[in-house]
């Protein structure tokens, strides 16, 4: 098949969070199954890039346009994603797509795609990857951006692909269809992460030795994310573990400050380390080097959620957001939103060496089997066929209808 991936960011900007990373696993397995993939996305998400621009590029076998992305001009204020050029080649090039999958649906990327994906009559997929709330992040540009686009490009897929049964409420409560809705988790690619990091390397780095407990957060640092939340229940659980680490592992998003401040204020300077943006070997080494891994509230899928698993790192997350019912007793725990709760099943594993193994053990075993991108893209064939024929719904390409994926 001839397939078009629309993604606001790609390989190499990982540091724009988890969309950027599933678009690529998603599209490199594609590719290797023998697909010719495009790729539609941009330049630059925070930090600067030397990427070729406005034209097709060869990555990976896939051809792919790193739009310039104007926002980058824009100083003081974080505006939507800019393809000024994409217009000009989604208007030349997407009628011969057989099918086109479009990540995160608040861009202007998506907006040119699914117009003219309509206009040509090509059937597309959307994947919103956990954001379709507007109660989170920059709430009146999402709620400006469903005024004017949001019913046109959710209604107008011929299939959309839910992370989790929460997402997929949310997009039965939007007026999807049953029958256009496939649940289809992330996953993990094996063939990336070849040989894991042994043990200690991460901590040598920072300076901490292999007796201290690391309590390790790594993602965008976000207050979506919870931090403040994690940062105040590390408080109780320090005065528990008195050899306890907070890492806080991830780029600035412009929150540093206040929660530095938090740090501060909680007298937890020596306690809390602030890493940055590290590279996909120190994340490794950071997942192994971990004890507990803690996420207190997400939307959507994380792909940190997989690599804790495949490093045998225990996980400890919320119901605030999302929820993931495979985590909890089974992987780690889903515990409530309050700092109390998370201290406590943060310590309650800190406590017990045989529990964080067995959990650990567990961990390995459930990604292995269940999350790996080579059994997840080949129910995305099922779906990209299924629509590119004429089933969920699909409009211009045919008529036939089955029922929604369950994976």
């Amino acid at each position: 098949m001839k397939i078009l991936q629309v993604t606001p960011f790609f390989k190499p900007l990982w540091e724009s969070g988890g969309v950027a990373r599933v678009a690529y696993d998603i599209s490199h397995n594609l590719h290797e199954n023998g697909h010719d993939v495009t790729v539609y996305t941009t330049n630059r998400s925070i930090y600067p890039s030397d990427l070729p621009t406005n034209r097709a590029t060869s990555v990976d076998g896939m051809n792919v346009y790193y739009f310039e992305n104007l926002r980058k001009y824009i100083r003081g204020v974080t505006p939507p994603v800019m393809p000024y050029r994409m217009p000009a080649v989604a208007r030349r090039e997407i009628a011969q797509f057989d099918v086109i999958h479009i990540h995160d649906h608040r861009t202007l990327l998506t907006v040119i795609a699914s117009h003219y994906a309509r206009k040509y009559g090509v059937p597309y997929v959307l994947q919103a990857h956990g954001a379709l709330p507007q109660d989170t992040g920059s709430t009146r540009m999402k709620r400006l951006f469903d005024l004017l686009w949001a019913k046109k490009v959710i209604l107008g897929a011929a299939g959309v692909i839910a992370l989790n049964e929460t997402e997929a409420a949310r997009y039965r409560a939007l007026g999807v269809a049953e029958k256009k809705i496939a649940i289809v988790p992330n996953g993990i690619d094996f063939a990336e992460y070849p040989n894991l990091p042994a043990r200690g390397s991460f901590r040598a780095a920072w300076g901490i030795d292999g007796a201290t407990k690391v309590v390790l957060y790594l993602g965008r640092l976000d207050p979506t994310k919870g931090i403040d939340l994690l940062i105040r229940s590390f408080a109780e659980v320090e005065r528990e573990f008195d050899d306890a680490v907070l890492m806080l592992v991830g780029g600035d998003m412009g929150y540093n400050g206040e929660f530095r401040q938090r740090v501060r204020s909680l007298g937890l300077d020596d306690r809390v380390v602030f890493t940055g943006f590290v590279s996909k070997e120190d994340k490794m080494a950071a997942y192994t080097d971990a004890d507990v891994f803690v996420t207190p509230s997400f939307t959507g899928f994380p792909v940190t959620f997989l690599e804790a698993c495949l490093c045998g790192t225990p996980i400890v997350t919320t119901g605030h957001g999302d929820l993931l019912g495979w985590v909890d007793n089974t992987v780690g725990f889903n515990t409530g939103y309050t700092p109390e709760a998370l201290a406590s099943a943060i310590g309650r594993l800190l406590a017990d060496d045989a529990l964080r193994a067995r959990f650990g053990e567990q961990a390995k075993e459930l990604v292995r089997t269940r999350y790996n991108w080579q059994a997840i893209v080949h129910d995305i064939e099922t779906l990209y066929a299924d629509i590119a024929n004429g089933g969920r719904g699909a409009t211009g390409r045919g008529t036939g209808e089955r029922s929604p994926a369950r994976v």
